[in-house]
């Protein structure tokens, strides 16, 4: 019994190990800054809860948890991959909570430009004033948590993983309604040099490795789709996403590309990766039923939880209004609510990234496979 009790300490330790950590995971924290695509609760903080029987958080969940998906997010695949915790959001902090895992800044709504670059344009104001410069300023208030001195901080951030972005949807679709897809080109440049602007912050502040999200292709996203709402058929792809758009975050993604390159010129100590989002999404939209979704054109491109019309998207009926409907199985298809994708395509999207070929540099390689 005596031998039996100490091969089974032994084993506990080996496998979880025992102060001394002999096998390190890859990244010990992971700091995200973003908008909806990675907010794990800290709009949610701001807003009137959704009602506990929302379809938000239905999937994996079983109640609203602060994400505008079905389920899970690239974000949560990401930190289970590497061994660590569903990432807290900033402002659901308690006193005393432990951070060295990392922390969540990402605020649904929020853009890459700041809240009055749109007021002294006259377009859309964005939903919050929770600017990815907000979240950077969040991160410096609550660095002192974190570490103490430049040498701990140094050590302890070389061990961390930051991601920055995706963000700057947001933007775009505060423009849409002011300005045709070849006008949007003039939001590229600030909003790469505010992007810019964050990672040269970070790398400031001690972050030794960042990766850097381009955008999905809008031209699939089923509010995108309602809203632009061409009548020309030449407008569409064969998958019955808009060409224009498409090309529109292609060329943005090229310029974000440029100025990452740059960055990695000045700042060679820095390993800065570029998560390529557009075409790690729009393989799913090309051959959906490679990878588990449904093979029907028309449904692939409509969103699970919505209210009627072409694409189940009606902008004035949100998803988990009584007026709206939540498709059979949301495993199935890749548009959740008609700007978020379900918990199924962003799965597929994190074992691109961490498993597969749409990543620049590499990520450091994942002690857990994302099933």
């Amino acid at each position: 019994m005596k031998i039996f009790i100490f091969f089974s300490i032994t084993l506990t330790c080996v496998f979880f190990g025992n102060g001394s950590n002999a096998n390190p995971l890859p990244y010990e924290a992971i700091f995200n800054f973003g908008d909806s695509i990675s907010d794990t609760g800290n709009a949610d903080k701001t807003h009137p809860p959704f009602p506990s029987n929302s379809p938000y958080g239905s999937t994996y969940f079983k109640h609203p948890s602060g994400r505008l998906s079905d389920g899970r997010l690239i974000i949560d695949f990401i930190a289970e991959a590497y061994g660590l915790p569903f990432l807290p959001a900033y402002l659901n902090l308690t006193k005393d909570q432990d951070i060295k895992k990392g922390v969540n800044f990402a605020f649904a709504g929020a853009t890459a430009l700041d809240y009055e670059y749109f007021i002294k344009h006259g377009v859309d104001k964005p939903a919050t004033d929770k600017s990815l410069s907000i979240q950077l300023g969040w991160f410096k208030m609550i660095k002192p948590s974190i570490c103490k001195s430049k040498e701990e901080c140094d050590g302890f951030f070389k061990k961390s993983l930051f991601l920055v972005g995706e963000i700057g949807g947001n933007d775009i679709i505060a423009h849409l309604s002011y300005r045709n897809v070849t006008g949007l080109r003039e939001l590229v440049t600030p909003m790469v040099e505010a992007i810019t602007n964050a990672i040269i912050a970070l790398i400031e502040e001690g972050a030794v490795e960042l990766a850097v999200p381009g955008n999905f292709p809008i031209g699939c996203i089923s509010g995108v789709l309602t809203v632009v709402n061409s009548t020309q058929k030449d407008d569409y792809d064969q998958f019955g996403c808009l060409i224009g758009y498409n090309t529109f975050i292609e060329y943005y993604n090229g310029q974000l590309k440029q100025a990452i390159e740059t960055l990695r010129q000045k700042h060679p100590q820095v390993k800065i990766m570029y998560f390529d989002y557009y075409n790690d999404a729009k393989r799913l939209f090309q051959t959906p039923q490679q990878y588990g979704f449904t093979s029907d054109k028309n449904e692939i491109i409509k969103a699970c939880c919505g209210a009627s019309g072409t694409y189940n998207v009606n902008v004035y009926i949100p998803c988990g209004s009584p007026a709206t409907t939540v498709c059979p199985d949301p495993s199935k298809v890749i548009n959740w609510d008609g700007a978020h994708f379900t918990e199924a395509a962003y799965k597929q999207i994190a074992k691109g990234l961490v498993e597969g070929p749409f990543v620049n540099p590499s990520l450091e390689s994942p002690p857990f496979k994302i099933a």
